[in-house]
Order: structure tokens, then C-alpha cells, then sequence
């Protein structure tokens, strides 16, 4: 097995140097939790799993060097995606980091609706396809990674039907609210792009809970435990929340370096308390909301005046991007102003650097700080806060995080605050600096416990383990795709043959109200072709006997209305197919009108011997609960009357329990001496039918024919067989139409 990586960037950064690149190792927390775990992956035994990165080089490539550098690459276990200067300008600095970026963040006014950049996003989209087409064998899973490649999952499944896809969501997916800010075809296209995975992984509970209710209430996908079954095939969206490589923080560097570094930040701090403050240039890290909240505790605290020291390290980020170029000159100021309102000869309240850390003087900032200040506005994990408790190898020091990163739903033993108040910085300060070391210590064990026991290398395995386990388990029923020919050649041979159709959902896409289904010229003439000598046609559906008749009454070929309860053979009138009563319609009529006042949109279909409460067109979020109150409410107010209820496709129907389309398709079938059956449906109500035709005890004394049972839809079913859609639906009996 292999695991294709794919990412907006690879592990590799491109530099050129005297007219040839080469490529160094690149920076980042995915790039450095990955690495652990793919080299967890090469020294166990246990694991047989090779890997490929895909991604940009981190520069543009002539096309002249491509070829070269592509088996280059190849000898590091990389694979590049080449784009232009333009592309990267439009999709990266443009689409995700003037759109994405600031909306996920909380940062809506910021944003820049421009449709070039999401032009550019979409056609970036598909080079990454293209690139993980060129590399992909049988066999292969694939985890695509982050917000720069949100219609990947969808844009490879249309061409991988069957790969196991994850993809992982490394900032926050924010509330309905925001998100509809997208224009609204970004927004759905998006949404589609994400659930071509099978697993859609985020830091926390939060954040797929927002992802789920913004699927419902823009898509109308329900879900059942985080659960959505899609057209084709189910997505599970769960929690994982980002660990880090604990010992390469805990552990103890081999080099000078960190020794070096340590022994000089020793002479530079000797007397004082330090609070460090590490984080890229941007304005989801409220780097300002810490400066005032320092500035606060300094006023309001000055017996600390000269007893501390705030050491500030700003990574360079998106230096391009205005927002940014403005947010470093508001930090430049205000450590001016700090510095020259609180400072002395002998002190300086800031120690501020605009760098890059290599790992060596980190570890060593983390090892002689006595409290780190992490204060995002919003921030989907924030692994620094992690990295900070677990180089504490004395279990000393004291982490105060903002309540908005991700992180803080596992470091609760930090001091916890709001990043927006600045008195709350003031105070944790102020709390923090006087913490005794015994209860330093007592808060650090816990933490650095929970760290190490859900590293880097368990939440990639988790991942992986519950990617397979999905798409393992998903299915009951075989793709027919795989299977084609058992069922061209049962058909060919065989003399009699049986078809029974459902009709919504399985020839016909379902439509906001069931009136619109009405069927299309290319269904009447397939409908046609199917029912020639030795081919019984039969139309099983919950539609009512009158809609039937005059939809396809005039086609040579048998009628089911009501899931069973009206039957019309070929060339005869309509009949019951037993005696039924309906006189309870007009016990259940006004509880189904109340909620049909109760939701705008919804509607009732009254039939003969049925009740249908359709909702596909109102507010799915509100239809959702809804429906589930009135589905109690039935079940407790029938509980005596022999009908049955059961939840469709945006419909809850109330019927008879004496008939169903298992018993009514067993009828059929018993009739003549079949030898090829055939059954699809898209609903629970085909379920019935599924198992029956499946049951040997079904056939008594006689050869019991050859049955083909096929869901449409990926459901866990009965059937035996599964089509994603009514399209391919069409496609297989067109095939065996021709075959005639």
C-alpha cells in the first residue's frame, strides 16, 4: 500500500544557485508532524506503507528543467506540481489567503470577493488532480491537506470511484454565519469539493460541527453520528485533534548549537522573568491584543517594572499581502511605544526580533522561559502551545493560551482566556508570574502526559486507520461497475425476465415537489425498449395510482402504485392488491397539517390508502427537528393501528403495513416461471424487496431464477449491488436494452 500526501506545498523548498536548483528541507507543523510519522512508517516492521508527496517545489520551473527535476524529486519520495508565477499569485496570495484565509479566520472584512482568484482556485484544483492522477496505482489512499485544496476530494473521486480519500482541515471551519459570506456558488462547490472525501478530519468537535450544520443548511445533507452518505459513496467527518512530535521537544538536541543558544539566553535574562512570544506575522495571532495586554499588566503591576522581560519573536509572513505590511508597522510601534513609556538603562520591557527561529534556538526560548504567552483570536490548533509544555523537561513554567485556539480544548490545565480582553491577559500575567512551582508542576505532568500519549505519529495512524476502516466498511452491497458482465450474461441466457423499478430517485433525479418528476423523453423510450417479448417491466413506486396512469399508463408494462397497494398488469384496469381500510387518515390528518404549519415549505400529499409529508423544500436545518418530532409523535400515536411509518428522502410516509413492495414484488414474481430478476431502488422501502428476492425460502417448489438486487445510493443495504446515481441507472438498462 501506498499514501499519497497532497498539500499546496512539498516538504522541499526550491532555491536556485548558480543556474541550478536544488532543494532544501522547508519549515512548518505539517510538514514536521508528517515527517515523524512517515519516519515512524520506515522504522517499523509492522507498517508496509510507502509514500509520495505531492505538491509545488516553492518555485516556478521552466519547462525545459521540469523533466529533471521531477527525477530528482522522485529520489526523495516527492512528486512536484509546477504553476506559473500568475497561478500562484491568483490561487495562493489571491483565493486562499485574501478569501479563505481572513473568512475562516473570523476576519470577514478583510476579505476580497474576487472571482479571478476563484477561477484560478478551480483551475489549480484540477492541476493537483492531474499530478495525482499521473502517480496513482491500485491500491493507493490518498490524504489531501488543507484549505488550498478544498475541491480536490471531489474533483478526484469523479475519476477514483473506489480510492480511499481523507482529507484534513488545518485551520478553523467557521460558523454557518461566516461561511455563507461565500458567494453562494463558492460556497456549495466547496462544501461538494470536501465531501468527495470518505473522511473529513478537523482539530476539534467545533469545527466539524460547523462544517455539518453548513453542509445541511446549504446542500441539505443530514447526517447521522457525523455520518453523510453522498451519491456514491460515505463520508465520515470527525475530530482529530493535532498532536506534535513529543520527544523531538522533550528531548535533550545532540548538537552545540542549543547549547550555545541556551547558555547566551542564561546572560541575557539573568535576573529577570521571562514571557516569550512566538508567532508567524498575521492578524489571526493577536499579536497587538498581547502587546496592549503586556502594556496593561506593566501599568497596573509595577513592582514587575524591571523584574520581567517579554521576549517577542515575529516570524516573517505573506509579506506581499497588505494587511500584513500594515499589522507589522502597528507592532513595530507598539513595541516602540512599550519600550520608551516603561523601559530604563538597565531594562528593556521587550526584546522584539522579525525572524525565522531555526529549531535549536526555539527549544532554547522554550526551556528558559518562565511563561509563554499564546493569545490567538482564532486559530485551528496552534501547535507551539503544545511544543512550549513538552520541551518544559523540568515541568516548570506556566502556558497561558487563548480560549480561540484549537489547542486549548486539550491544554484546560493552562490558564485559559479570552485574547479580546485585555484585562484577562493582565491578570493571567500577573496569576502565571506568581504560580508556585508546585503547582507549575502539577499542571505540566498532566499536560505533558496527554501530549505524549496523542503525538504526531498516533493522530496520522488514527487518521489513516479510520480512512481504511470507512471505506472497508461503507458498503454491504458490491459496485455494479465490477460486476457488469455476470449481469449481461445472466440476462442474455435467460428466456423470462423480470424488472422491477422503483421510480423517484432511481430513474429520475428527485425534485423539490414530486409533481416536476415527470418522466423525460429518453426514460419513455428506454421504458419502451425494456419491455419487448420476455421482459416484464414492472414500475414499483410510493407514487398514487393517478400520477402513474398518466405518466406511463399508455406504456406496455406493469404499474405498482402506492408501494404495493394498486397494481395495473399490462393491458388491464387498475385493482386493489387486498382490501384496505384508510380510515385512519383522518385521525393522523391533523398532526401532519400542524407541522406542515409549522414548517414553511413543507407540504402533504394525500393517497388513496397513504399519507406522504414531504419537506425537501423547506429550511433543512428546522426540517431536520421537525421531522424527528413528528416521527415520535406517530410512532406513539399509532401504536395500536396496524400501519407502518417510515422516513424517506426528505419524506415521511404513512401507510398500510399489510402491503409492501417486498410482498407485492414477491406476488409478481411468483407468477411465471422467471429466470432473471432484477430489482433497484434508491429508498428503505426497496429494502424489503431486496431481502426477499434474496431469501431461498421465497421459491418453494421451484428453480429459483437468477436475481440481481442493486441500491442506488451508498446506504448500507440488503441489495446485493450498488449504482451511485439514477444516470447509471439509465446507462445499465440502456445496456440491456441493446442487448435485445
Amino acid at each position: 500500500m501506498r499514501l499519497l500526501i497532497v498539500s499546496n506545498r512539498l516538504p522541499l523548498n526550491g532555491v536556485q544557485q548558480n543556474g541550478k536548483l536544488i532543494f532544501e528541507q522547508s519549515a512548518g507543523g505539517l510538514v514536521s508532524g508528517l515527517s515523524a510519522y512517515l519516519d515512524s512508517l520506515k522504522s517499523t516492521s509492522a507498517q508496509d506503507i510507502e509514500y509520495i508527496w505531492i505538491g509545488w517545489p516553492g518555485i516556478t520551473v521552466p519547462d525545459k528543467m521540469q523533466p529533471e527535476v521531477k527525477s530528482v524529486l522522485s529520489d526523495l519520495c516527492a512528486s512536484p506540481v509546477f504553476l506559473s508565477e500568475e497561478a500562484m499569485d491568483k490561487f495562493y496570495l489571491g483565493f486562499c489567503n485574501k478569501i479563505i484565509w481572513p473568512l475562516f479566520h473570523y476576519f470577514p472584512t478583510y476579505t476580497v470577493y474576487d472571482k479571478d482568484y476563484w477561477f484560478q482556485y478551480q483551475d489549480v484544483n484540477k492541476i493537483f488532480r492531474d499530478a495525482v492522477l499521473e502517480v496513482i496505482k491500485p491500491g493507493d489512499i490518498i490524504w489531501v491537506h488543507d484549505y488550498h485544496l478544498m475541491l480536490l476530494p471531489s474533483l478526484l473521486r469523479e475519476k477514483l470511484p473506489h480510492t480511499p480519500i481523507g482529507f484534513f482541515l488545518h485551520i478553523p471551519f467557521p460558523s454557518y454565519e461566516l461561511y455563507r459570506l461565500l458567494p453562494a456558488a463558492w460556497g456549495s462547490e466547496i462544501l461538494r469539493g470536501l465531501l468527495g472525501a470518505n473522511l473529513i478530519g478537523f482539530h476539534t468537535q467545533e469545527y466539524a460541527q460547523y462544517f455539518l450544520r453548513s453542509t445541511l443548511r446549504i446542500l441539505g445533507h443530514e447526517h447521522k453520528l457525523g455520518q453523510i452518505q453522498s451519491q456514491d459513496h460515505a463520508v465520515k467527518v470527525d475530530a482529530f485533534p493535532m498532536g506534535i512530535d513529543f520527544q523531538r521537544y522533550h528531548s535533550i538536541p545532540s548538537g552545540s548549537e542549543f547549547g550555545h543558544n541556551l547558555k547566551e539566553l542564561e546572560q541575557l535574562l539573568h535576573g529577570f522573568k521571562a514571557i516569550l512570544s512566538v508567532d508567524r506575522l498575521d492578524y489571526s495571532k493577536g499579536i497587538s491584543n498581547r502587546l496592549q495586554g503586556y502594556k496593561l499588566f506593566l501599568e497596573t503591576n509595577p513592582q514587575w517594572c524591571e523584574q520581567v522581560v517579554l521576549l517577542m519573536i515575529v516570524v516573517p509572513s505573506r509579506v506581499g499581502v497588505e494587511h500584513y505590511q500594515q499589522m507589522k508597522r502597528q507592532i513595530d510601534e507598539l513595541v516602540g511605544e512599550i519600550n520608551g513609556r516603561f523601559g530604563t538603562l538597565n531594562w528593556t520591557p521587550i526584546i522584539y526580533q522579525y525572524k525565522h527561529l531555526p529549531l535549536d534556538s526555539l527549544l532554547a526560548m522554550y526551556r528558559q522561559s518562565d511563561v509563554a504567552l499564546i493569545t490567538p483570536l482564532r486559530d485551528g490548533m496552534n501547535l507551539i502551545a503544545k511544543e512550549y509544555v513538552a520541551a518544559r523537561t523540568d515541568q516548570t513554567g506556566v502556558l497561558i493560551l487563548s480560549e480561540m485556539a484549537g489547542a486549548a480544548k486539550e491544554l484546560g490545565e493552562a490558564l485559559i482566556i479570552n485574547p479580546n480582553n485585555l484585562e484577562a491577559i493582565a491578570g493571567a500575567l500577573q496569576q502565571a508570574l506568581a504560580m508556585p512551582e508546585t503547582e507549575q508542576k502539577k499542571r505540566n505532568q498532566v499536560m505533558q502526559h496527554r501530549l505524549k500519549g496523542y503525538d504526531v505519529v498516533r493522530w496520522s495512524g488514527d487518521f489513516i486507520q479510520e480512512l481504511l476502516q470507512i471505506q472497508e466498511d461503507q458498503f454491504f452491497a458490491l459496485p455494479l461497475d465490477q460486476h457488469k458482465q455476470a449481469l449481461h450474461t445472466a440476462f442474455h441466457q435467460s428466456d423470462k425476465r423480470l424488472l422491477l423499478l422503483d421510480y423517484d430517485g432511481t430513474l429520475v433525479p428527485f425534485t423539490n415537489n414530486p409533481d416536476q418528476a415527470k418522466p423525460d423523453q429518453e426514460l419513455l423510450d428506454l421504458l419502451k425498449d425494456l419491455a419487448k417479448a420476455g421482459t416484464e417491466v414492472v414500475i414499483i413506486s410510493g407514487r398514487d395510482r393517478g400520477i402513474l396512469e398518466t405518466w406511463l399508463g399508455f406504456l406496455n408494462i406493469t404499474l405498482v402504485g402506492e408501494h404495493g397497494a394498486w397494481l395495473k398488469r399490462r393491458g388491464e384496469q387498475w385493482s386493489l392488491s387486498e382490501p384496505l381500510v384508510n380510515s385512519w387518515k383522518r385521525q393522523l390528518m391533523p398532526m401532519l397539517e400542524m407541522y406542515t404549519d409549522r414548517l414553511p415549505g413543507s407540504f402533504i400529499e394525500e393517497k388513496e390508502f397513504s399519507l406522504a409529508w414531504h419537506f425537501r423544500q423547506a429550511n433543512s436545518e428546522l426540517s431536520a427537528a421537525c421531522a424527528r418530532e413528528l416521527m415520535d409523535e406517530l410512532v406513539a400515536f399509532t401504536s395500536n393501528v396496524d400501519i407502518h411509518i417510515l422516513q424517506g428522502n426528505k419524506v415521511i410516509e404513512v401507510r398500510n403495513s399489510e402491503v409492501t413492495k417486498g410482498s407485492t414484488g414477491l406476488s409478481l414474481a411468483l407468477k411465471q416461471d422467471y429466470d432473471f430478476i432484477m430489482a433497484i431502488g434508491d429508498d428503505t422501502t426497496d429494502e424489503d424487496l431486496f431481502s426477499i428476492l434474496a431469501l431461498e425460502h421465497s421459491w418453494p417448489g421451484v428453480l429459483a431464477p437468477k436475481n440481481f438486487t442493486i441500491r442506488v445510493g451508498t446506504d448500507k443495504s440488503q441489495a446485493s449491488y450498488f449504482l451511485p446515481n439514477y444516470v447509471e441507472v439509465r446507462k445499465v438498462l440502456q445496456e440491456l436494452a441493446d442487448m435485445e
